[in-house]
């Protein structure tokens, strides 16, 4: 709670992991925020080794940040965990979980809660941009496409409803992050913002974008650090596609209630292909047995979790998945990484 009023409206989640160069900024833009005193902000840390967890230990131990604080967790809890654990001592009637590797304009909170409350949305996207400049990022995923990926982050100028806010900036409301059971601690990392948009619309609440909120975003900045503020090469690793690729499949079969396992078929034969495509491409068969090979069997092996959590969406469902398939796109996901592809070159995978 900040020292301006013991009733924050919004608590601002920062997950912290090695985020050296870019927490301080991150802090900063919070502070010149017109909403500041009426945020809580709490700061996580997942066991960082770059003194990224003393510097933002220090920040917040300044004057002006009564009330806010630093979570030390002690070692790498991942996306999920992490900032789950860090929204259970939040008390601010919204949660912003925000990634260190953003700046934020000084009315960007001030807009996305008084127009997500004004929308009467549960959740919202603001506008995402690139980090050094106004370039556009995302406002948001419109929908899914015929494989069940995320699809369209298409501009608009004016709110409207969305399927997925981007987990860089997810806004939402606190007693909604809650009931439809937080972030699911499987997924640790990456699509972890998918499914949970996925409960939020099927438990019947909403998710708006607003884009007169801006939020600038580095993106990538662990697995692809190059280039400091601007990303100078397409690079991953095989474990964020390992990730990418299991909690892509695990979204679906959670929340699919018939029609959409469709989807996760398409989406489980999409993934052979694109395992044919990177065997060409990177030529090392340890990168598609994590990625793709370890993805698949996890799967299986996690079969008691996935059908514990159908039984729990089953209790909250109000909206069908033929209600759902009003979030169709016919844009195929995939398509943005050829177009980076063509833009940066061959991706760089590193071998971990």
């Amino acid at each position: 709670m900040n020292s301006q009023g013991n009733n924050p409206i919004l608590s601002v989640i920062i997950l912290n992991y090695n985020g050296a160069l870019w927490i301080e900024k991150c802090l900063k833009s919070i502070q010149q925020q017109t909403l500041f005193s009426r945020l809580e902000v709490i700061v996580a840390d997942n066991a960082s080794t770059d003194g990224s967890d003393k510097l933002s230990e220090s920040i917040l131990d300044q004057p002006g940040w009564a009330g806010s604080r630093f979570i030390q967790h002690g070692e790498n809890l991942g996306y999920c965990t992490g900032n789950n654990r860090a929204a259970a001592e939040a008390h601010g009637e919204y949660l912003l979980f925000l990634n260190n590797d953003t700046r934020l304009e000084p009315d960007c909170l001030e807009i996305l809660v008084k127009e997500t409350s004004r929308l009467k949305a549960d959740a919202a996207a603001p506008r995402i941009e690139d980090y050094s400049n106004n370039s556009f990022q995302s406002i948001g995923v419109w929908g899914f496409d015929l494989f069940g990926f995320p699809s369209t982050r298409q501009f608009t100028r004016s709110p409207r409803e969305i399927l997925m806010p981007e987990g860089c900036a997810y806004l939402i409301r606190t007693s909604v992050f809650h009931d439809i059971g937080e972030f699911d601690p499987l997924f640790f990392m990456y699509a972890d913002e998918w499914d949970l948009s996925w409960r939020l619309w099927i438990a019947g609440f909403r998710a708006v974008t607003i884009p007169d909120a801006v939020v600038h975003h580095r993106g990538a900045a662990q697995v692809n650090p190059e280039g400091a503020e601007q990303i100078l090469e397409f690079r991953t690793s095989d474990t964020k596609r390992f990730y990418s690729n299991r909690n892509g499949l695990l979204t679906l079969a959670k929340n699919a209630q018939h029609i959409f396992w469709i989807l996760f078929i398409l989406q489980f034969f999409y993934l052979i292909f694109e395992l044919l495509i990177s065997l060409l491409l990177v030529r090392r068969f340890s990168h598609v047995r994590r990625a793709y090979l370890d993805a698949w069997i996890e799967i299986w092996t996690q079969r008691r979790h996935i059908i514990s959590w159908r039984r729990r969406i089953r209790a909250m469902r109000k909206r069908s998945d033929w209600w759902m398939l009003r979030f169709f796109k016919l844009r195929l996901n995939r398509w943005d990484e050829w177009i980076r592809m063509r833009q940066l070159g061959k991706p760089k995978i590193n071998a971990k």
